[in-house]
């Protein structure tokens, strides 16, 4: 595993403090210094190059930055992955670049990146070992000191602003489950970083390393909930698909719909300064088409995701180039209300998903996961934008303008995602719309399959008995109805009571979990069916338990 690095491009007038340039006096950095309040945008080197990596290759992806003009547009971190270093630490434990590939070392590389108004990433991890069994930071197999400190303490001499630190080969001490040794690690390496001097954004990843499926198992859980304290952004889960100079044309397709398919949940982790990283931006390398590219940037900057390149700049496709410096979208990104989008509705076919913006526009985007151009038609009220509403809906990849106060509708090609920027005109406050998943892409379903009122949890179908709003007071309402807690630990659909009526009151907390405020008791996923054809089973209540995958649901924004 592997995460992502680059990280931080802040708003404007933090640029200087958070990002200075090369001084002689050592900037002076403390524990609430603020850093990566928008999504980190730039270069990472593994996914095109992986250990073919080297100083002329570094300084060459760097100026392609700078003359594509996307370093102007955002992409100014440039990070030197695994394979930089030579295989052992110097007499003094420092860690030393390796002369062949980078013969005017990491301070020299430093210096010029900075020259050209770019940022400085490094690799390391936080094991005894990185993933390719080069030094890492971490105590040994055993136990022992670990260098945590000293490398910090280095980064900061050569000027670094950005960690990327993994996570292979650590070590779990007798006494400590290993969700506790890495929490005890990442929390170490955050610690040695404030320390020493230099605003250095941490990418984490840490939950890379308990991932299990798309939805993950409590101990995956449990590292989400802690991660956003130690490092700015975290990888969660699986590596993009690396690219093969021995099959280039070989499709990354299912790369990156799978990589969005573990991010789309974990919006509630989202926020300034804290950002959920589904892994490098692969659009216009080789194995996407320009509809695919086009959807891995859709899909990333509606998902508030770094936008970290990984390919070779100068050889990316034009299409792709065109997706990824398209300033609207990048604005999207990058908006400072860090809010990460919901799914709203999801079908074999279809995705749509909408995320709330800092000045109160709202944005659309509708995924075509078939292989065949299809229309689309996504009613405002779907969206959670209730008539009388008219929207001025601006289309983020022609610029293209219209208004509209009845649906978005358009053509769609095979694996491309539309995405719409609306500004409401006379319209009341956005309601948060869409389904409520659990156990990935399931839905909690109204159709009352299992008897009247009952609540199940069903594949998801874009249906309307899948299409929840939040309302005022905790309430979670179905066409018209309520979530209500009812008899026998069930829960099902009931008339809503005026004020606060005892089980129609719901907490989302932030582990996932859905609260029935009178109990304390909490929302809960039945058992996978036997078989593909035995009856949906209903939803109930049960204790809380510490971060069960079964409690966790993500809901609409």
């Amino acid at each position: 595993m592997r995460a992502s690095l680059p990280c931080l491009t802040a708003a404007a007038l933090l640029a200087l403090a958070l990002c200075p340039a090369p001084a002689t006096a050592e900037p002076t950095a403390t524990s609430d210094t603020p850093l990566a309040l928008t999504p980190p945008m730039g270069w990472n080197n593994w996914a095109h190059y992986m250990c073919d990596i080297d100083e002329a290759k570094v300084v060459a992806n760097a100026e392609a930055l700078v003359s594509s003009g996307l370093a102007a547009k955002g992409y100014d971190t440039v990070t030197v992955d695994d394979c930089w270093m030579r295989r052992e630490r110097d007499a003094r434990g420092d860690l030393v670049a390796d002369p062949v590939k980078f013969p005017h070392g990491m301070a020299w590389l430093g210096e010029h990146l900075h020259a050209k108004g770019l940022k400085f990433g490094i690799y390391e991890d936080a094991g005894s070992l990185t993933c390719e069994r080069y030094p890492g930071s971490g105590a040994p197999e055993g136990g022992g000191p670990d260098h945590y400190a000293r490398d910090a303490r280095l980064f900061a001499s050569w000027n670094v602003d950005y960690v990327k630190m993994d996570g292979c080969n650590l070590w779990v001490p007798p006494g400590k489950t290993k969700e506790e040794a890495y929490r005890d690690a990442y929390n170490a390496v955050a610690r040695a970083l404030r320390d020493s001097g230099r605003p250095m954004v941490l990418s984490a990843s840490a939950p890379a390393y308990f991932q299990q499926g798309e939805w993950g198992g409590a101990d995956w859980h449990k590292v989400l909930d802690w991660v956003g304290e130690t490092g700015q952004l975290w990888r969660e889960g699986k590596d993009i698909k690396v690219y093969k100079a021995s099959a280039p044309r070989t499709s990354r397709w299912s790369s990156v719909l799978g990589n969005y398919g573990y991010n789309r949940w974990l919006g509630r982790y989202a926020a300034p300064g804290n950002w959920n990283d589904p892994d490098f931006l692969i659009a216009g390398a080789p194995g996407l088409t320009d509809a695919e590219s086009r959807s891995q940037v859709g899909l990333w900057a509606m998902m508030a995701a770094p936008f970290i390149l990984s390919s070779d700049v100068s050889a990316l496709s034009p299409g792709g180039l065109a997706a990824l410096g398209n300033t609207r979208l990048i604005a999207l990104d990058q908006d400072p209300l860090g809010r990460q989008g919901a799914v709203v509705s999801s079908s074999p076919a279809f995705e749509v998903l909408a995320r709330p913006l800092a000045n109160g526009d709202r944005a659309v985007a509708v995924l075509n996961r078939s292989g065949t151009d299809r229309d689309v038609s996504v009613p405002l009220a779907g969206i959670g934008l209730p008539a009388p509403c008219v929207v001025d809906a601006e289309d983020l990849w022609t610029g293209k303008r219209t208004e509209t106060g009845d649906a978005l509708t358009g053509r769609v090609a095979a694996h491309d995602t539309a995405v719409w920027r609306l500004t409401p005109r006379g319209c009341a406050e956005a309601v948060p719309t869409g389904q409520i998943n659990g156990l990935g892409a399931m839905c909690a379903d109204g159709a009352s399959t299992s008897g009247v009122g009952s609540v199940v949890l069903a594949a998801c179908t874009a249906g309307a008995d899948q299409r929840w709003t939040l309302g005022g007071g905790g309430r979670l309402r179905l066409a018209g109805q309520c979530l209500t807690a009812g008899s026998g630990g069930l829960v099902e659909l009931a008339d809503c009571a005026p004020g606060r009526r005892a089980g129609q009151s719901w907490r989302h907390r932030r582990d996932g979990s859905l609260v029935e405020e009178v109990s304390g008791t909490c929302l809960t996923a039945p058992a996978a069916a036997a078989t593909p054809d035995a009856p949906a089973e209903r939803l109930r209540l049960a204790a809380c338990g510490d971060h069960r995958a079964d409690q966790a649901w993500s809901l609409p924004v």
